[in-house]
């Protein structure tokens, strides 16, 4: 009967993932509810109500803080206040930011006026003005709390390791030879008890909040929905990235930027 030890073993690791998955979307459901009641930081959600997202806050939502310095890079490249060579560099032309993601990227630039691009959108991501971003749609519910994300991520990576692990395991219960002759029917319905408990929580975390992938709560999300994107706008890159670039050679030094950075 070592096919049941098998089970257990599937049964655990279903148990734990599931039960770990479950916990952290409580907790995530929890944190949106606190922020969005807390008003110390002097932002709520209804603040948002009635009007729209800035540029900048719709990026972030839809693409966290690399899809914000995206944009700003973009912005700046129509504006002719940057050059963006395919070449993989960035060259100020405008030394003179227009708002702090402006600034923070020609700080991130430095006195030379030229740096790579593909570094220069690291630190732009991860400069002051987009920290100060994010902790303000945080504390008005509509971001996911970093920790909070981290911790969905990792507790789905989990189920999906356990889903391997029952199928794994159920192959090679069904394959023992002095046990597949007789119960190999059986034996693989057992191992499906474990599976449908997986697949169903991946399932439903997928469809009620989808949290590991998105940097939008669903109070975020609901915000994001039918806002009209003209194509190649903006707006449409902050939504959908580099991809929604309508210049191609602009397309093109955002998007190679790491072979040019190599050569």
């Amino acid at each position: 009967m070592l096919w049941v030890l098998f089970l257990l073993v599937a049964c655990a690791a279903a148990g734990v993932s599931c039960g770990r998955l479950c916990l952290a979307a409580v907790r995530a459901a929890e944190g949106e509810r606190a922020t969005g009641r807390d008003t110390s930081i002097g932002v709520r959600a209804d603040a948002y109500q009635g009007r729209e997202l800035s540029l900048y806050e719709t990026a972030f939502l839809s693409g966290g803080p690399d899809r914000v310095a995206e944009v700003t890079l973009v912005s700046m490249a129509r504006s002719r206040r940057l050059l963006l060579a395919h070449t993989g560099w960035a060259t100020v032309v405008d030394p003179v930011g227009e708002d702090p993601m402006e600034r923070s990227v020609l700080r991130a630039i430095g006195p030379e006026g030229q740096a790579r691009i593909a570094p220069l959108r690291t630190a732009a991501a991860a400069g002051d003005a987009v920290r100060v971003l994010a902790e303000r749609l945080v504390a008005a519910g509509l971001a996911v709390p970093d920790q909070e994300r981290t911790t969905l991520a990792g507790a789905v990576r989990q189920v999906r390791r356990a889903t391997a692990a029952v199928v794994l395991l159920g192959l090679l219960a069904t394959l023992l030879p002095d046990e597949n002759a007789r119960q190999e029917g059986p034996v693989a319905l057992w191992f499906g008890l474990p599976l449908l408990l997986t697949l169903s929580c991946l399932t439903l975390a997928r469809i009620e909040s989808h949290p590991y992938t998105r940097w939008a709560s669903p109070t975020g999300q609901r915000l994001l929905e039918g806002r009209p994107l003209g194509a190649g706008s903006l707006l449409a890159v902050a939504v959908r990235g580099v991809r929604a670039v309508d210049d191609p050679q602009l397309r093109a030094a955002l998007t190679d930027t790491g072979r040019h950075t190599t050569e």
